[in-house]
């Protein structure tokens, strides 16, 4: 899905650039949906000489900041929001950006390894929860019985959202079947609040922004089994200082509050 927001550089909607990349315009083709192409560069107040473009890659559950974060940072902001390990093999296929969000250590722990990134620094946590459509049509009553003869989607176990859904299934023991299993957050909440999905399992702060198009039922054990999430400067950024600066910016005191108030954990 392509996004476009104004961008405030020119007057003009922006696109990202990133589309002139052939890897990326193939990454899109055979993902679709997965992946959430944004422009978004509101005015800033603090804007000066030194402001520059970055381009930050971010795991799809951060996406509800992204508006927040542009208008704090000083600088002109573009994002790619897609699963983890989606923005990982972007970035090891040579496609460009500067800063990388990942919603585990697992995946930024690849990005280390494949040289793409170096000193990661953890900046919020998140939980998981099951949602479903507003009225609860299917009569979903929690992680039971109820669930039998629902269309119930998770994530993929290669991204985040699977990975820790798997887990607190294994660690309670509990018997769910899902009729997909999508490869990022965004995508197990888009089936829900379409109504293709009478439930779904996404992070709490994906639930909190899909507001009244879904209702939350909380699943036992899933708060012992928060993910964490980090930020690190990609190694061939064109503006390393900038994106080291806005790293530090994701992880503090400033920001701190806007993950606060889109349903993550601060780390600081």
């Amino acid at each position: 899905m392509l996004s476009k927001c104004p961008a405030h550089t020119d007057g003009k909607l922006k696109t990202a650039p990133m589309l002139k990349f052939p890897a990326l315009r193939s990454l899109i083709t055979l993902t679709g949906a997965s992946i959430l192409l944004v422009a978004c560069s509101p005015a800033i107040s603090g804007t000066t000489a030194e402001s520059v473009e970055l381009m930050v890659l971010g795991a799809a559950s951060t996406r509800v900041v992204n508006e927040e974060l542009a208008e704090l940072s000083g600088h002109h902001l573009e994002f790619i929001n897609a699963g983890s390990s989606t923005l990982v093999q972007q970035l090891t296929d040579g496609s460009p950006g500067d800063v990388l969000l990942t919603a585990d250590r697992a995946v930024m722990d690849s990005a280390v390894e494949s040289g793409v990134v170096a000193d990661p620094v953890a900046f919020a946590t998140n939980s998981m929860v099951m949602v479903v459509p507003a009225g609860n049509p299917a009569g979903i009553t929690g992680v039971d019985d109820s669930l039998t003869e629902a269309n119930v989607v998770l994530c993929d176990p290669q991204v985040p959202c699977g990975r820790v859904a798997a887990e607190i299934i294994g660690n309670q023991g509990y018997q769910v079947e899902a009729v997909s299993l999508e490869h990022s957050v965004a995508d197990a909440l888009g089936k829900v609040t379409s109504g293709e999905a009478d439930a779904g399992w996404v992070y709490r702060s994906d639930a909190q922004a899909a507001g009244d198009a879904v209702e939350v039922i909380d699943i036992p054990g899933a708060g012992e089994v928060p993910n964490t999430l980090y930020a690190a400067v990609t190694a061939d950024s064109t503006h390393p200082d900038q994106a080291a600066e806005l790293v530090e910016l994701i992880r503090g005191a400033d920001m701190a509050a806007v993950w606060q108030d889109n349903g993550f954990t601060p780390t600081s």
